[in-house]
């Protein structure tokens, strides 16, 4: 099995530490091909950069749809413009926040979200709603670093504290709301010592299940391929 993971920010070495950290728990057999947008922000941490990626990570889903893959996972944590790729192939396309929830709903009863700047909470917030997770994680809290400055001991501690409060505060279940923190679960759960849980890998995991499922993203109503149409200025490669 050929999953790609597809980093919408342009940081290629975020790119290469995620799929690092999904090896691990990945079948034999399956394979983990990492992908970085080509354009697009060095990091996501607003509305305006989610929106911004949308061509680049358009791109890699195409590319990886006619290399074979059979899975996609959108490895940032605002899921960014997850509805609007999943139109561009019947191929699972995962996103990383939507699959930390899921596995954290089934290991506690109330989890938490420790994200990155606290601009962000709002836009995980924001995905609990729509996702329908609303109800079962009431606690999302900010580290306020910036993404590319979750990799070494300040932002591991300021992890792992929020973390603390959480767990004291109901929580039993932790939801790190970053793709740049994937590699620090096993160090957090060690610390805090309820379930910590990584969307890069758990994306890896449901993934894994829909193929050997043989469920496919469905192409009937608003999730079918894109009506063909012209597309202007630096967007006609996109158009029919």
């Amino acid at each position: 099995m050929n999953i790609h993971l597809i980093n919408p920010n342009t940081s290629q070495h975020m790119t290469e530490q995620m799929v690092q950290s999904a090896k691990p728990v990945a079948n034999t057999g399956t394979v983990v091909f990492g992908r970085t947008a080509k354009h697009g922000a060095v990091s996501i941490e607003s509305h305006f950069d989610e929106a911004m990626s949308i061509v680049g990570v358009a791109e890699e889903i195409r590319q990886a749809d006619s290399e074979g893959a059979d899975g996609m996972i959108v490895a940032c944590f605002g899921d960014p413009n997850i509805w609007a790729v999943r139109e561009l192939t019947d191929k699972p396309v995962i996103g990383i926040a939507q699959a930390g929830f899921v596995m954290a709903s089934m290991v506690s009863t109330e989890f938490a979200v420790v994200t990155s700047l606290q601009r962000t909470v709002i836009i995980a917030k924001h995905l609990l709603q729509q996702y329908g997770y609303a109800p079962l994680c009431p606690q999302v809290l900010a580290v306020d670093l910036p993404v590319l400055a979750l990799e070494d001991d300040t932002a591991l501690k300021a992890i792992i504290n929020k973390s603390i409060e959480a767990r004291d505060n109901g929580a039993g279940a932790i939801v790190l709301g970053c793709g740049g923190m994937s590699h620090l679960t096993d160090t957090i759960e060690q610390v805090v010592g309820i379930p910590v849980i990584d969307g890069v890998k758990s994306a890896v995991k449901l993934i894994e299940a829909m193929v050997g499922m043989n469920l496919k993203t469905s192409k009937y109503g608003d999730l079918a391929y894109p009506i063909p149409k012209p597309f202007l200025g630096d967007l006609q490669r996109f158009g029919a």
